[in-house]
């Protein structure tokens, strides 16, 4: 979605909306506020300067007040506030200086907005659709004002209780002090009481410590999240330590399908599918014992040509292991990381066409748009989460109490 759910569903309870007339209304007041943000943008651009900052010295054009005029639009007609400068020289270009019908506007501005679209893209989409043309820094100003919105998005409050929680990373390229580096975005995923996902935030790291986990784990907290029963993830170094030190009761569940890609990594191509088929009956054993017993035959087999990888089963077992005391259905949810790895593709989506970001706040408003118009789309529970959920009310019981009704 476009605004957060929870003040969405404020500001239409503050509204008292009871007939189309009056949704018509509150259409026209958010047509209103988006286009007159984006008159602020463009007079920024114009004069060089942001409102309240002190104007640069080789420039003698200030901000003038505002004229109105009245434009109709597909939810009616809405009265505009133009900003003016002294000099009489500023052009407005979104909504024309004689442009009287606004028709389409609104949304074509919503869904640049909403679909991360380039600066490239945007002036293109603009002038396709009204015939101007609208400079790069009057599109970067414009698309800047998500960044106030991205931010608020990052700092929200965040339910006391998610039964799980997925953490995974996907790296890009970013420009820093004249270097281009790789960097990770690691995003946190969570599935709440209802069975609904969330992302609960982005996190930017060019490396992986126990210290950084502490302060991602510290945050959450912070934000109002007090029990997390399982916390599904990838095997980042320091991250256990760091959970087991925020939320001690929380079960890890380490990535399976990480695991088994981390086991392939050294393993010729030609041996790839019989190392996975004997590696089935580790993973996909009934019990932990059968498990237990399938590692060894695959070792007595494999342990010589690749013993790095019965070490890391065994190694990591502690956290590979707790999904066995489980069903089907969640054990599928857990052991994979099949909703964080999803929602990845997602971002994937929207990142590929940017070889370079050049800052963090451009890579934040790509993500933050990807993210709204991905969670418009999670309308529907987790897979099979009345099983689920009722397993997760038997095995802690006494953890969800206070937050079941």
């Amino acid at each position: 979605m476009i605004f957060d759910k929870d003040k969405l569903q404020k500001l239409l309870e503050e509204k008292k909306l009871k007939t189309t007339e009056d949704l018509q209304d509150l259409l026209r007041d958010i047509t209103k506020e988006v286009i007159e943000t984006i008159y602020d943008g463009e007079i920024t651009d114009h004069l060089g300067y942001k409102k309240h900052e002190q104007r640069p010295g080789d420039s003698d054009n200030t901000r003038n007040g505002h004229s109105t005029k009245k434009v109709k639009s597909k939810v009616g007609e809405i009265e505009l506030e133009i900003p003016r400068d002294r000099k009489g020289k500023f052009e407005p270009q979104i909504v024309q200086k004689y442009q009287k019908d606004i028709s389409g506007i609104e949304e074509k501005v919503i869904s640049m907005y909403a679909k991360g679209m380039s600066t490239r893209d945007i002036q293109s989409h603009i002038y396709d659709i009204y015939g101007y043309e609208i400079s790069a820094e009057t599109v970067s100003t414009i698309t800047d004002t998500v960044i106030e919105r991205a931010n608020e998005w990052r700092s929200r409050a965040l339910q006391a209780v998610y039964p799980i929680v997925f953490m995974d990373g996907l790296v890009v390229k970013m420009r820093s002090e004249g270097h281009v580096r790789n960097m990770t975005v690691y995003a946190v995923m969570g599935i709440d009481l209802e069975g609904q996902k969330e992302c609960l935030g982005l996190y930017l790291a060019e490396t992986e410590s126990a210290k950084y986990w502490l302060t991602v784990m510290n945050e959450l907290k912070n934000r109002g999240v007090e029990e997390v029963l399982i916390f599904s993830v990838d095997n980042l170094s320091g991250l256990s330590e760091a959970i087991q030190t925020v939320f001690p009761k929380a079960e890890i569940q380490k990535s399976v399908i990480h695991q088994i890609r981390n086991s392939l990594r050294y393993v010729s191509w030609k041996e790839r599918k019989a190392v996975v088929a004997d590696l089935k009956s580790v993973y996909r054993a009934a019990t932990e014992q059968e498990a237990v017993s399938g590692l060894e035959v695959f070792e007595k087999k494999w342990g010589k040509k690749y013993p790095h990888i019965p070490k890391s089963w065994r190694n990591n077992w502690a956290e590979l292991s707790p999904y066995f005391k489980y069903p089907l259905e969640v054990r599928r949810l857990i052991y994979t990381t099949n909703p964080i790895e999803s929602f990845n593709r997602g971002i994937r989506k929207v990142t590929k066409n940017r070889a370079i970001f050049p800052t963090e706040d451009a890579l934040y408003k790509l993500l933050y748009l990807a993210i709204q118009d991905m969670q418009r789309r999670w309308t529907q529970r987790v897979q099979n989460w009345g099983v689920i959920y009722s397993q997760l009310c038997i095995y802690f019981e006494e953890r969800l109490a206070k937050y079941i009704e």
